[in-house]
């Protein structure tokens, strides 16, 4: 009940049903654009862990000559422009039906994916920081040369693992917590550019 209270309160939240957003994750993403300008009128985009869609209505919206691809394990209602697969980032297939669906590298790849939580926050943190190691290894093999990726993680006892993986894959590596985050929330956002060659 106090979860329900505290939404109903939220600005974001209810500026999100104003506007008929999907979620009010909407709003971090269009900060985030708004801040390093990634997403393109034709960009090749990959949305991963995009259910229900917030994420994928803001891509939509812009990407007008690319292409966007969005990946869940749960569905998603259909989004003009966007191509939605069901499945598994982690499955082997996936990338491969990914590429074959683009033709080629891509872009821009953008994850605000979250393990299920638990209830214990530790626990939540150490699953959800494995989830976005995973992303950018998973982006490394997709992205241009000058690609970027986006995504989510939990400022916890594994953030300098990822933070020192994302570094060791990417050229430039920055951190930024969106106004529409919030506040009591450890949840912050790598900004990832530009593809070190070995």
């Amino acid at each position: 009940r106090g979860w329900v209270i505290k939404q109903h309160r939220d600005q974001f939240y209810k500026k999100s049903k104003t506007l008929g957003y999907r979620s009010r994750s909407a709003f971090k993403l269009i900060e985030l654009n708004q801040k390093f300008k990634f997403i393109k009128k034709n960009s090749l985009l990959l949305d991963v862990g995009s259910s229900p869609g917030g994420w994928s209505q803001i891509t939509s919206s812009i990407v007008k000559n690319g292409k966007i691809i969005a990946i869940d394990i749960k569905p998603m209602e259909k989004i003009d422009n966007v191509n939605f697969l069901k499945c598994d980032f982690m499955d082997l297939n996936t990338k491969n039906k990914i590429l074959g669906i683009f033709n080629s590298k891509i872009d821009v790849v953008i994850s605000d994916m979250a393990a299920n939580t638990t209830g214990n926050k530790g626990l939540d943190c150490i699953r959800t920081n494995l989830l976005c190691h995973e992303v950018i290894k998973f982006a490394s093999t997709l992205l241009k040369k000058n690609g970027v990726l986006i995504s989510k993680l939990f400022m916890g006892e594994d953030f300098i693992e990822v933070k020192e993986l994302a570094k060791s894959i990417f050229k430039k590596v920055e951190f930024f917590k969106p106004k529409s985050s919030r506040d009591e929330s450890k949840e912050t956002y790598i900004h990832c550019k530009g593809i070190k060659t070995l």
